[in-house]
């Protein structure tokens, strides 16, 4: 709606332009940034632009500075941001790009998503492979120059070697399991954008928790009360005061304090299919609900007592005023003998605690109507400031009943019913979820646009500072900190408030110039450009915008924050997997490497040809090595701190670990071929006893490959994985088809074996296994 010629008109948003005159009604959006030149009451919900949980009220008059945060101008109304109550009129100041949306979207456009850790440490072994197996196979290819072999036959060895040295089923292994991964966490509800998304998940340092829709339901709720001079807290439906759950309908001044507010309310009730839906001010709205979950008939309440007449707050009145008729049967009429069958009005007030109270005369305790003392009045004060103390939004609420028409003397000597307290409320699970957090070496940080007071209770009660003293930060100034310092400063506040979209992607890059691995979850337009910055994005499926969604790496199909730790378990249980198969195909490829180098040096021919190296090549890279992927999780896996995203996927131990495993297989082989050379001389047969003998130690040596720490005979420590025993069956049933087909036999070279043979090529096998298994014992032993 705009006002053009003097006339109101309703046209499509694309056609605002600036100098337009917006109206502004209940339930509209902001068409574009405009400057507020007349508000009644106006309130606009900006948390998808600001974080800021509570609707924000606005005024025309200028603001005191030019650098006033963006979720404090408040004579501005944004686009995209929803009018929840009174009306306005608004100048029309940017469109399109140069709104603050428009801001957020060239944020988004100008920050790039960072390589995955993993991505990079594949990326330089890749690199280091191919350099160190091409330097081996050319000095391969020379020592068998110098020994005498013809130039073709050790260049086709040499190439052989070098395609069965290079480890090709990386890439399929990696592929395969971050394929699955994502399958397996579509079951948890939880939709992974990116393929390397499930791993990065698992190496999350810092997590950046946006609290407004995320940590918070977005959403007003009453969670505490004051009525019968008690306090009562209010959680998940239930009213306990300590160890006493009440029922509201057997507490006379709690059912008559929800009654009231309900009456001196403008929500309106529609019943829906599932829950009623309501429309009205977040604070209203609140108010009603409480009252639904209590079990109160909200529409037929109000039709025993019809609005007759209601006043505003106003500057000078902040409170509100409601007059109502009085129906029969009516619940919170007294006993005819108590009004003397003459009163047939009812007043109801709710608003600013003191000034609500200094209206009373009267206060409900344990269903009796008692004179107010001054020091029931204290009390009640303390009350309303521990309340108020606890970032809780107070109303007080009294109602009055009476003969005649209502007027100004007409709102004293008011009954007092009590204190209802406000908030945004923690989701369930959340504090526990922060726990998990810290168990797992994760530090969990909180971004909000909300106020100082606000942020620092929902902090203190996440307890996001463990146990030292939280530490948060206003952020009006951030702008204004040097980079380096503010990566420093950045590891050491749990809590960051009244933060603009362009300071959430400057926390976050901080955070990742630090060193960090940065996760951030948000719903808003105003988290987007963090969400693509960081490491890992997560945004969530229900309450997040598009904006969100289509730039996050991870959506939260339910809102479900508690998948997370589900998702990072995975995470590091590939990644861990991964490094499993990596560890296996180093060491197996180093033996074929080894074995041809140890023969051609030492003058003893060749003992594997071409299509022998191919075969091991395939059969034993891909199926053990995908197998070893899908090893189940390891019990504490979430005990233990993220690794370093700086730590290279092979570590100079691991390496000399592979060397020494892949010496013991290619010392086994080297066995096996040495006795074929001794019984039947250099030729076919003695190559076949060294391929069956390395093809076979190979894939048994996946078994000790399970577990860097726990050795095979300790079984019960070590989950079953049916996928390596189909893997291993199905490798050794195609070894044997080597033997038993003369067609294939005849392709590799392989010749029969006898008895003794076989006796010779087991042996030779499952030594280096039991060698291996005894080495890893003695390392991990006290």
């Amino acid at each position: 709606l705009v006002i053009r010629d003097g006339r109101p008109r309703e046209i499509q948003g694309e056609e605002v332009v600036p100098g337009d005159l917006l109206l502004l009604r209940p339930g509209s959006y902001v068409a574009a940034d405009c400057r507020i030149v007349e508000s009644h009451y106006l309130t606009i919900d900006e948390s998808a632009l600001t974080g800021e949980s509570m609707p924000v009220v606005k005024d025309p008059a200028p603001l005191a500075r030019s650098d006033v945060p963006l979720a404090d101008r408040i004579n501005m109304a944004y686009m995209g941001t929803l009018v929840t109550g009174g009306q306005g009129l608004a100048i029309t100041v940017g469109t399109g790009k140069f709104t603050e949306i428009g801001r957020v979207q060239a944020l988004i456009g100008a920050a790039t998503a960072p390589k995955t850790p993993m991505e990079k440490q594949l990326d330089r072994l890749g690199n280091q492979l191919v350099l160190i197996s091409g330097g081996v196979c050319g000095i391969v290819f020379l020592v068998g120059l110098a020994r005498g072999y013809g130039v073709l036959q050790m260049l086709r060895s040499s190439i052989s070697l070098a395609v069965a040295a290079i480890p090709e089923g990386l890439p399929t292994v990696a592929t395969t399991i971050l394929a699955l991964g994502i399958r397996d966490m579509k079951r948890h509800k939880v939709l992974i954008r990116r393929l390397d998304a499930v791993e990065t998940l698992g190496c999350v340092q810092t997590i950046c928790l946006d609290k407004t829709g995320t940590l918070t339901f977005n959403r007003m709720s009453v969670v505490a009360i004051n009525a019968g001079m008690r306090q009562i807290e209010v959680r998940n439906g239930l009213f306990t005061a300590g160890a006493e759950v009440i029922a509201p309908h057997a507490c006379e001044e709690l059912l008559r304090l929800l009654q009231v507010c309900v009456l001196c309310n403008e929500t309106v009730v529609e019943p829906g299919s599932g829950e009623c839906l309501l429309r009205g001010s977040s604070t209203e709205n609140a108010l009603v609900h409480l009252a639904i979950t209590s079990g109160i008939d909200v529409n037929g309440l109000r039709e025993q007592y019809p609005l007759l007449k209601i006043t505003h707050r106003s500057e000078s009145r902040n409170f509100m005023v409601t007059m109502h008729g009085i129906g029969t049967p009516a619940p919170l009429s007294p006993a005819p003998e108590e009004n003397g069958g003459g009163r047939s009005r009812l007043i109801a007030v709710k608003g600013s605690p003191p000034e609500v109270l200094a209206m009373c005369s009267w206060h409900l305790k344990d269903g009796e109507q008692l004179p107010l003392t001054d020091e029931d009045r204290l009390a009640i004060e303390l009350a309303n400031e521990r309340m108020a103390g606890e970032s809780l939004r107070v109303l007080g609420a009294a109602c009055y009943l009476y003969a005649g028409e209502i007027g100004e003397e007409g709102e004293h000597g008011l009954t007092w019913l009590g204190l209802t307290g406000m908030a945004d409320p923690v989701k369930p699970g959340v504090k526990e979820l922060i726990g998990t957090f810290h168990r797992a070496g994760i530090d969990a940080l909180m971004i909000t646009g909300d106020q100082v007071p606000t942020a620092y209770a929902i902090g203190k009660e996440l307890n996001l500072s463990r146990e030292i003293p939280l530490e948060i930060f206003d952020s009006t100034h951030l702008q204004e900190m040097d980079p380096d310092l503010l990566a420093a400063f950045a590891r050491r506040v749990h809590v960051f408030a009244r933060v603009s979209p362009a300071q959430k992607l400057q926390i976050v890059q901080a955070l990742q110039k630090g060193g960090r691995v940065v996760a951030m979850t948000g719903d808003g337009i105003n988290d987007s450009p963090a969400l693509k910055a960081a490491d890992i994005g997560i945004a969530m499926g229900t309450a997040g915008t598009d904006v969100a969604r289509e730039v996050a790496d991870v959506v939260l199909e339910d809102d479900n924050l508690e998948t997370m730790i589900i998702a990072i378990s995975h995470g590091r249980t590939i990644y861990g997997n991964i490094r499993k198969s990596v560890r296996f195909l180093l060491a197996t490829n180093l033996s074929e490497i080894m074995v041809m180098f140890t023969a051609i040096a030492a003058g003893m021919g060749q003992p594997l040809n071409a299509m022998q190296l191919l075969w091991i090549n395939l059969l034993s890279d891909i199926f053990p090595g995908l197998a070893l992927a899908l090893e189940s999780p390891e019990p504490d896996v979430l005990n233990r701190p993220p690794r370093d995203p700086q730590e290279a996927i092979i570590s100079n131990a691991d390496l000399r670990r592979i060397s020494l495993e892949g010496g013991v297989i290619t010392a086994g082989a080297m066995g096996a071929y040495g006795y074929g050379l001794l019984r039947y001389g250099m030729g076919p047969r003695a190559g076949g006893l060294a391929f069956m003998s390395l093809t076979s130690a190979q894939l048994l040596h996946a078994l000790s490959c399970r577990s860097e720490t726990v050795t095979m005979y300790d079984s019960a420590r070590l989950p079953p994985n049916r996928y390596l025993s189909w893997a291993l069956g199905g490798s050794f049933a195609l070894q044997a088809l080597t033997l038993a087909v003369p067609g294939l036999r005849r392709f590799l070279g392989v010749t029969p074996v006898t008895l003794m043979d076989g006796l010779v090529i087991g042996g030779s096998a499952v030594l280096p296994l039991v060698v291996n298994e005894a080495t890893k014992q003695q390392r991990n032993s006290p």
